[in-house]
């Protein structure tokens, strides 16, 4: 029997921002076995994968729980990604059904659509379903599945620490663990309260929001405010309306709220946690955020997508907070290992001194799919997984991270392949050579920025360049 059937199954779950419709706890448990039960009259099983397509919406957490119940796999995109980009996401991850929007069908161009079942949460365009044949299934055909815990649930895309994305095998025993290293004990890490309304701006797609905010959300019975995307009034007013307690953000959307005039109009004393992660923050863009919502416990996570995705959260947001220090992503979570390795020897180091962090434990995932070279490459063969980036941990155990070893541009807390813009470029007949590095930048953390030789064909200007990159 589902927790949330006896626990929660009169609270609000999730809240579509936009509108104001409210799911219960009960109404979600019931149309995410109704999903169920319909992706088993498609045909999908055990292990099978399911691509969503999806910006944030209540449909997304739907098919997500829906996928995860049939035993089945959800591999999530960016709705931004080009159509090239979603085809070989698709091939790749052998996905057999795609729930996306019906402006995004469009988007498909590249994928064998014979042999994929494409559904539209809104009108279906022709040769799609609509996502009433999930949602309307009779939850008493969704037959007991044998579900082990370290079957794959989740499988987001992720360059690692070089190359090309890869898809990151996340079980269901990963992303336990990972939430009840965050919300569950004595003293959580995560204190989340039933009565919390935490907002979910931050793109479901991306494992952040999927596991810190929606999973966690989950597990402690608070509510989910669910805003399709990014828009400084739109999100200030969606804070105010519905009095937000939790705010999951990003660098970028601290910088907006700290410059942002607009944001003396509204009332944001109903929030008590800030949590920002996916990138550093710094110690100006800290203070200039405080400085805006002085009520509210400011503090720091440290994650990637292949530690499940949380390494370290700030003490700040415990049940009993400690002091934090300034550009602190706080301690490694609970159940879990973390050395720092001297990139040149592999030898552990001490405190204060800095090197690669290596984390292990359960919520790492189970290896990079059909990349076996990849995976060993990330995770010895003692189970630390090499994260790729330089850090420190001080005689309180928090952490700080002061570089990378990694080659990827963090651009908006999104991870930017140098080597996939450097192969769109050499692929133009004007362009010889090309090298892109990162350069820092206020608004977006880092943004790309190419050397680009040119060829001994027609000429080509740098706007002509930024023109074919766009595309």
């Amino acid at each position: 029997l589902p927790l949330h059937t006896y626990c929660f199954e009169r609270l609000s779950c999730i809240i579509q921002g936009s509108v104001g419709k409210v799911f219960t706890y009960g109404e979600v448990d019931l149309i995410s076995r109704r999903v169920g039960a319909g992706l088993q009259k498609l045909g999908i099983g055990r292990g099978e994968v399911v691509l969503l397509l999806l910006p944030n919406c209540p449909e997304f957490a739907f098919v997500f729980l829906g996928v995860s119940r049939r035993g089945a796999v959800a591999t999530t995109a960016n709705p931004l990604y080009t159509p090239g980009e979603i085809g070989k996401q698709v091939c790749a991850s052998n996905a057999r059904v795609i729930v996306t929007l019906a402006s995004y069908v469009e988007k498909l161009s590249d994928v064998d659509r014979q042999n994929v079942e494409v559904i539209t949460v809104d009108g279906p365009p022709e040769g799609c379903l609509h996502i009433s044949v999930l949602m309307e299934a009779d939850e008493q055909g969704l037959p007991d599945v044998e579900i082990r815990p370290d079957d794959v649930v989740a499988l987001p895309y992720s360059s690692g620490t070089t190359g090309l994305p890869k898809g990151v095998m996340l079980t269901h025993r990963a992303l336990v663990s990972s939430v009840a290293q965050q919300v569950d004990g004595e003293n959580p890490n995560l204190y989340f309260r039933c009565e919390d309304v935490i907002l979910c701006v931050l793109p479901l797609f991306h494992i952040y929001s999927l596991n810190s905010v929606l999973l966690c959300a989950l597990r402690v019975g608070a509510a989910i405010v669910v805003m399709q995307k990014f828009e400084i009034s739109a999100m200030l007013e969606v804070i105010q309306r519905f009095k937000v307690t939790v705010a999951p953000f990003v660098p970028p959307i601290v910088l907006a709220i700290a410059k942002n005039p607009t944001v003396a109009d509204y009332d944001l004393s109903s929030i008590r946690i800030v949590m920002s992660g996916a990138a550093p923050l710094g110690k100006d863009l800290e203070d200039a955020l405080r400085a805006r919502i002085p009520n509210a416990v400011f503090g720091q996570g440290y994650g990637m997508t292949e530690a499940g995705p949380v390494l370290a959260m700030s003490l700040a947001f415990a049940k009993d907070p400690f002091p934090i220090k300034s550009g602190a992503c706080g301690t490694v979570v609970r159940n879990a290992e973390m050395k720092l390795l001297d990139p040149e020897t592999g030898i552990s180091l001490p405190h204060n001194r800095a090197g690669e962090i290596c984390i292990r434990g359960p919520q790492i995932m189970k290896g990079y799919l059909n990349d076996p070279e990849a995976t060993g490459s990330t995770i010895d063969k003692d189970g630390w997984l090499h994260t790729g980036d330089v850090g420190y941990i001080d005689n309180e155990e928090e952490i700080f991270i002061v570089d990378r070893v990694k080659e990827l541009i963090k651009y908006k807390g999104f991870q930017v392949p140098p080597a996939e813009l450097e192969a769109i470029l050499v692929n133009h007949p004007s362009i010889a050579d090309a090298a892109v590095v990162p350069r820092k930048d206020e608004a977006a953390g880092e943004v790309p920025v190419a050397f680009v030789v040119r060829s001994d064909g027609p000429e080509i200007s740098e706007a002509e360049v930024k023109q074919y990159i766009a595309k």
